[in-house]
């Protein structure tokens, strides 16, 4: 009898491609894994709010959120890594005066600057361009009129600087990344970012330590599994710690070069089944 595994899957370029669809094999992969007796959870950089219903209706055992800054089992809250709010201010300063676009992340909530929407807008736009009549509703995880990330963002109100784990920086601007590295690196940890669309020169920060691979082994004490036991599905740079912390480290075929040099092996890609593959070979299904 083969004994159970956890497997973390990242979302973005992992479950989803970036127009948010889904292969049916991830689904079943998913479901058929965890029939078997394994745990499967989400580990994304995306914050809890950002889990559309779409994708947590195919069924996981609980989630790593905003790059490592939340950790659900099931439907509770079990770890919170959050900013001091002083750091959390003195990110926000340095966005605001460079005149950079950008959101922070808590557990249940998103605070957008006014610029992040239409951001979002123009690229759902010019994905559906990019895409023709190819894709159907039915095929992705979210709907264009009625997108999440749209109403989300569009709710712009009045910062919070408690209880926030993780910004987003977008900026057109190739010298951005270096700037944002040079002004907040020795306090936090930063990186480049996972969304290339929203402009190349974007990344993501949370506080120095917090990352998805740490906290996946603060998870795993909690429900005393073995890293060994662990597998790491992803494609990104938040993906790399997740990658160097489990027991196996796998990356998708679409993820960068960065990324597979960090990982045990290469799977096929986010809509080539590469999650139904990944799974097979390692036997969760």
């Amino acid at each position: 009898m083969v004994s159970p595994r956890i497997a973390f899957l990242d979302v973005d370029g992992t479950l989803i491609d970036s127009g948010e669809v889904i292969a049916p094999s991830t689904i079943e992969a998913v479901r058929t894994a965890r029939e078997n007796g394994h745990l499967v959870y989400l580990s994304t950089g995306r914050a809890s709010v950002e889990i559309y219903p779409a994708i947590r209706e195919i069924g996981f055992d609980g989630a790593i959120s905003a790059g490592g800054g939340f950790a659900e089992v099931g439907d509770e809250l079990v770890i919170t890594r959050t900013m001091p709010e002083d750091a959390v201010a003195r990110m926000v300063g340095f966005y605001e005066e460079s005149g950079y676009d950008f959101y922070l992340q808590a557990f249940d909530q998103l605070y957008p600057s006014p610029g992040v929407r239409g951001r979002f807008a123009t690229y759902l736009d010019d994905d559906r361009e990019r895409r023709g009549e190819t894709r159907t509703v039915s095929e992705s995880v979210a709907e264009h009129a009625e997108h999440p990330a749209l109403r989300a963002f569009a709710a712009v109100r009045p910062l919070s600087f408690t209880g926030i784990a993780k910004s987003v920086f977008l900026a057109g601007d190739l010298m951005a990344f270096d700037r944002v590295s040079e002004a907040l690196g020795g306090d936090f940890h930063v990186i480049t970012g996972t969304i290339p669309h929203l402009g190349r020169g974007s990344g993501e920060v949370t506080l120095g330590g917090v990352n998805k691979g740490s906290t996946i082994v603060q998870l795993l004490d909690l429900l005393g599994i073995d890293a060994a036991s662990a597998i790491g599905l992803g494609d990104s740079t938040n993906d790399i710690e997740m990658l160097q912390v489990c027991g196996v480290g796998i990356a998708m075929g679409n993820a960068t070069d960065e990324v597979k040099a960090h990982a045990d092996e290469v799977t096929t890609s986010v809509l080539d089944d590469g999650v139904w593959n990944a799974f097979r070979r390692r036997g969760l299904i």
